[in-house]
């Protein structure tokens, strides 16, 4: 539901694209500060696949399974060489267990 670039319109129908996971070496080249353990990086190497603007919080899903929330990337979406950042949901399970339970 969100755009398909910086000077788009925000759609009104759900997207969905394929993209590979970028490994964390990949990721930290690309994005030097900020990538931390509980992160993860997935996008298309030569561009053109890519969460953007209005995603954020949105789902990365693998084998039909959570695997990341659509956190932050480049200004500019689908760049090369400039994966999406996702929160890597399997660090925060106990959390989310507990505050499910809890509430």
């Amino acid at each position: 539901l969100g755009s398909s670039g910086i000077l788009t319109t925000f759609s009104d129908v759900l997207h969905c694209t394929d993209m590979n996971r970028i490994s964390a070496a990949e990721c930290q080249a690309a994005y030097p500060v900020g990538v931390t353990d509980n992160m993860l990086c997935a996008g298309v190497k030569e561009g053109g696949g890519d969460s953007c603007h209005g995603d954020s919080g949105g789902p990365l899903v693998c084998d039909r399974e959570l695997q990341g929330v659509i956190s932050w990337g480049e200004v500019e979406c689908s760049l090369p060489n400039k994966p999406g950042v996702y929160t890597r949901v399997c660090k925060f399970l106990g959390w989310i267990r507990r505050t499910m339970w809890e509430n």
